[in-house]
């Protein structure tokens, strides 16, 4: 239990580590505060033996009563102030500590981890630990500290009885240590489970759309019930064991509280202790066990702290790529590949790729789908850091880069674009945070969005649902093309920025796309003619090597997959509806 708090604070901020420390400190003063009642008591129960109870003893014994009822509330809301703080901001703290961490993984973590344990992680774990931690530390030092104290207490009156009852707080602590470590397989059990019940809720919910249409309800609705059922079993198995053995405790800790109180009985008839000694040591042992029986209570909960702790800590301690390189100001956007190789796990998806972009052209990847496109364009960005080869920015190394200097240079607009449940304004901002409103307004009329946000009932205040779902895909798309204009980035990526769109949307949306990348480096990754016929340089990807690789005129007059692909195009464009004779 010790060395679990011990972890938990080490792994708060030292402002909330102080917080916790006041507060177990003020924690002695609680208990002091409890332990004035007992010579109160004591004052009261000698004069009533005695016949003597006189109106200034009682009154006085009745003051020290309140006070010490009125000072221990005043502390004991102090220390619950610090200590919610301490839970929360720790929570708050790492939550924002694990998001700036996972900027700089590889993009691999995702997919090997899986996007329901990070969600996991960063709202069930650190909830618990914002509310069960703060509880726990709390009820547990409290009954602890309080114990002891009235322990201590016991020893004015009879050590016999005070050893007896330090021995039972003894037994119960090591009770207590063993009902954690019974509980322990069942509670990482729990915590897996409870990952995978995430992960497979949040793909079903993305993927209803998906499910509906092909009636899956009954195979995807088992494989989310059974993630249910696998994490309930765990935690009913997990709640049965804590309540078994706390049942055992429990009854252990008052069977020590009837042994005190016999033997407090046994010692007056023996002559050996006065009979409000006696009296005393019976109020004592019923304080003692209900002290113990709070630190029961919670101290099985400790497994839970240390988990929330392990899993918080193994995504901060997730591999980073190395990103304290150097401030570096490329004198050119030429970007140079050298004989790049790049895997996924064991599968090759990039072999020996070699090319160069010279600054303010347009380059196109064109070719089969899973062929390595997106990839390519994701490694000239370092999402991850390339196996073997070398690629350079500017002349230098992208790994020398620091990767926040890297990234500086680079502005993306993907197929599919994720909008924040935000205003359309702080939307756009997010390409510049400190950008004014008007330059807001400048850049969404150059992505030719701002008539129709002008049109929402609130404009740019308007809120957006999460992931942009009240808008459509056309408005989505250029949003985030005004996002990236906000950026100003001297490279940009377009990986299927028009794939999605209405023809309706599309002339605006190409007038937008010209706006983004007038003056830059541009790389695209395309299926329609019309975006990739004017690029300067055309590269066509198959199994991740280049294939082909030139302008639209010179691959045209070659046999390969470009000429089939653009026939293939034309051919789906000229398609219409027939009519029947």
């Amino acid at each position: 239990m010790f060395r679990t708090l011990k972890k938990f604070f080490d792994f708060c901020g030292e402002k909330e580590r102080k917080q916790f420390y006041l507060s177990i400190f003020l924690g002695v003063f609680n208990a002091l505060f409890i332990a004035m009642r007992i010579p109160a008591v004591y004052v009261v129960v000698k004069a009533l033996l005695e016949g003597g109870l006189s109106k200034k003893t009682a009154y006085t014994a009745a003051g020290i009563i309140v006070a010490s009822i009125i000072l221990q509330t005043i502390v004991s809301m102090k220390t619950t102030m610090l200590q919610t703080r301490g839970g929360y901001n720790t929570a708050s703290f790492k939550r924002m500590e694990i998001a700036e961490h996972l900027r700089y993984v590889p993009m691999g973590y995702f997919n090997s981890e899986g996007l329901g344990k990070v969600t996991s992680i960063a709202t069930n774990t650190m909830e618990n630990l914002s509310g069960i931690a703060t509880r726990c530390v709390m009820v547990v030092t409290k009954g602890i500290i309080t114990t002891l104290v009235i322990i201590a207490s016991m020893f004015v009156f009879n050590f016999k009885i005070a050893l007896a009852a330090l021995a039972t707080m003894i037994v119960y602590m090591i009770g207590t240590e063993f009902m954690i470590r019974a509980e322990r397989a069942d509670s990482d059990s729990a915590t897996k489970a409870q990952d995978t019940m995430v992960s497979r809720i949040l793909e079903y919910v993305r993927g209803i759309a998906e499910v509906r249409n092909f009636n899956l309800f009954g195979k995807r609705i088992t494989n989310v019930d059974e993630a249910i059922d696998d994490f309930t079993t765990y935690s009913t198995h997990m709640e049965t064991t804590y309540e078994i053995a706390m049942f055992l405790l429990s009854i252990l800790n008052k069977l020590s509280g009837v042994v005190m109180m016999l033997m407090s009985i046994a010692f007056y008839l023996n002559g050996s202790m006065n009979l409000v000694y006696a009296v005393m040591m019976i109020i004592c042992s019923f304080m003692i066990f209900e002290s113990l029986d709070q630190v029961g209570a919670f101290n099985g909960l400790t497994r839970t702290i240390e988990n929330c702790v392990d899993k918080a800590n193994e995504a901060l301690s997730s591999p980073t790529m190395d990103i304290d390189g150097k401030e570096i100001k490329p004198e050119s956007m030429t970007l140079t590949v050298r004989n790049v190789d790049f895997s996924y796990d064991t599968k090759k998806i990039i072999d020996g790729v070699s090319f160069e972009i010279p600054e303010r052209t347009t380059a196109a990847f064109v070719g089969p789908s899973g062929g390595g496109k997106t990839t390519i364009t994701q490694l000239l960005a370092r999402f991850w850091d390339v196996d073997s080869g070398q690629i350079q920015l500017g002349g230098t190394d992208i790994r020398e880069y620091s990767y926040d200097s890297l990234m500086q240079n680079f502005a993306f607009v993907f197929q599919n674009v994720y909008l924040f449940s935000d205003t359309i304004e702080n939307n756009i901002r997010f390409g510049k945070p400190n950008a004014g409103r008007e330059e807001v307004i400048q850049a969404a009329k150059a992505a030719c969005c701002h008539d129709f946000i002008t049109a929402l009932p609130d404009g740019y205040d308007t809120v957006i649902g999460e992931g942009g779902a009240s808008l459509s895909g056309g408005e989505r798309q250029r949003i985030s093309i005004a996002r990236a204009i906000m950026k100003n980035a001297p490279i940009i990526i377009l990986d299927e920025a028009t794939a999605n769109v209405d023809p309706e949307n599309e002339n605006l949306l190409m007038k937008a796309v010209e706006s983004l990348t007038k003056e830059k480096t541009v790389i695209m990754i395309a299926h329609r003619l019309k975006t990739v016929e004017n690029a300067d340089q055309i590269f066509v990807i198959e199994r991740g090597k280049i294939v082909q690789h030139g302008r639209h005129d010179e691959l045209m007059n070659e046999d390969g997959i470009y000429r089939r692909f653009i026939g293939e195009r034309k051919e789906a464009a000229g398609w219409k509806i027939g009519s029947r004779a």
